[in-house]
């Protein structure tokens, strides 16, 4: 049998050069390859392009390489947790590629597959689509993606033989699957080497003809971004709601009231910020799974004394546990889902929506850049998407406007908007916004001073409903 294992991580990426390019697997802090990131911060090697979902941290993962100034141009497409990354972008010293994040997944899956090129909708009408090809199938526009290679490709596994092949725990599939095939050489390291013949065949997710040298790691730290826990009752309407003299909803109040959106058997996709909540206010007498970016199908709160395992945490968003009839799977994966239009409700935060239901919620030029992740993909693709976000801005400007001021996420793609003063339609075919309830204590009339854009008013608006 071929052995292809090396001693450790620094004898594994030895010949990496300076000026090379490298794909780096994980999602977030979760599946990074830590021994091989380290070796390489030591060895000091520069000028690196670096393709990663993510930049890691100030203080880990490919975060430590940029403190280091060894990365000369990253491709990635969520960079919100690193503001050593955002600092150096704003500030030109580092070349940076924002992809949206399954068009990332794809470009990579495709470069290891052989396929020089595919079509996707994510990113049409966006920055994303400047001096790109668009053509249109059945009625749809679609940009055209070429894939992506690299010279090393580094991956992070938690069980792997001499022969190479690979498996994964929990969601740690995510980018390391893909990456493993698109690089000219695969490095790999694992939490347990064992001998060929120990792994069952039937459960191997990257085989060894993609693997060239792989070792068995050490110390690995597995941090979580963020973890969260809440003990809110689902049914109970609380102070917590609403602002001070119940007037207006705070985050929680808009979380309650967008899960009476959730029907029964639906597949939901849930945002970061506000819409991450939502997930604590499902009723009880509903079944549905949420399907995450990372690799997740089949998702719920955790309980206050569980114990946590890193590999099934989604990057940034709430702890999650699986739940009986889940699945797991790479990125690549779960953006076909999501371009498939299998996804029933996708719930985004954001910081512009306009009247004829474009959106913006990535970035502010000049002054923040957190890339797209998921978003571009999901409001290209989604059937039902809803807005969670505050009406006006923290310096009074209204953020429901007759046209988006920030760089576009999705075009015309909205169907409702749920904010500390109200809920609001946008209707199909550029038929603007409606006014159809309102938050406890708000009148008509401040909504209307709030936002930017005309507003109809429903033959019928109500108050604002959670139980």
């Amino acid at each position: 049998m071929l052995n292809k294992s090396v001693k450790d991580a620094q004898e594994a990426i030895q010949d990496i050069p300076n000026g090379a390019t490298l794909m780096l697997g994980g999602f977030g802090l979760c599946g990074i390859p830590e021994n091989c990131i380290a070796a390489l911060v030591v060895k000091g090697v520069k000028d690196l392009t670096c393709i990663s979902n993510n930049a890691g941290v100030d203080d880990f993962g490919i975060g430590l390489m940029l403190k280091q100034k060894q990365v000369k141009k990253m491709i990635s497409s969520y960079v919100g947790e690193n503001k050593e990354f955002e600092r150096q972008l704003l500030s030109g010293e580092l070349e940076v590629e924002l992809l949206p994040q399954g068009t990332l997944a794809e470009r990579i899956r495709a470069g290891g597959a052989g396929i020089p090129a595919f079509y996707t909708p994510a990113g049409v009408g966006t920055e994303v689509a400047l001096g790109k090809e668009v053509e249109e199938f059945d009625g749809k526009s679609y940009l055209k993606e070429k894939w992506l290679k690299a010279d090393f490709s580094i991956v992070k596994a938690w069980k792997g033989d001499t022969s190479g092949n690979l498996v994964f725990k929990g969601t740690a599939q995510n980018f390391n699957t893909m990456m493993a095939a698109a690089g000219k050489i695969c490095i790999a390291e694992v939490e347990e080497l064992v001998s060929p013949g120990e792994l069952d065949p039937n459960n191997i997710h990257v085989p060894g003809i993609y693997v060239q040298r792989i070792f068995q790691g050490t110390n690995y730290e597995k941090r979580i971004e963020q973890r969260t826990i809440s003990l809110v009752e689902k049914d109970q309407t609380t102070s917590d709601d609403y602002f001070e003299y119940g007037i207006g909803l705070t985050k929680y109040g808009i979380a309650k009231r967008i899960s009476k959106e959730i029907k029964d058997g639906y597949y939901v996709n849930l945002g970061i910020g506000i819409p991450t909540l939502v997930a604590n206010y499902i009723p009880n007498d509903i079944n549905i799974l949420l399907q995450s970016e990372n690799g997740l199908l089949g998702i719920g709160p955790f309980p206050t004394d569980a114990e946590v395992d890193p590999d099934l945490i989604n990057a940034g968003k709430q702890t999650i546990t699986m739940l009986a009839g889940s699945a797991l799977f790479s990125s690549a994966d779960s953006f076909a889902m999501i371009r498939g239009e299998h996804v029933d409700l996708t719930i985004l935060g954001a910081m512009e929506v306009s009247e004829n239901g474009d959106i913006a919620n990535w970035k502010i030029p000049g002054k923040m850049v957190k890339g797209m992740g998921g978003a571009m993909d999901l409001v290209a693709s989604a059937k039902n998407i809803i807005v969670a976000m505050q009406h006006v801005s923290k310096d009074g400007k209204s953020k429901l406007l007759k046209e988006c001021t920030l760089p576009i996420t999705g075009l015309k793609c909205i169907k409702k908007i749920v904010t500390e003063l109200a809920v609001i339609d946008v209707l199909p075919n550029g038929g603007g916004f409606e006014l159809i309830e309102l938050a406890p204590g708000i009148t008509v009339e401040q909504v209307i001073e709030a936002t930017d854009a005309p507003l109809k008013l429903a033959e019928q608006i109500e108050e604002m409903r959670f139980l």
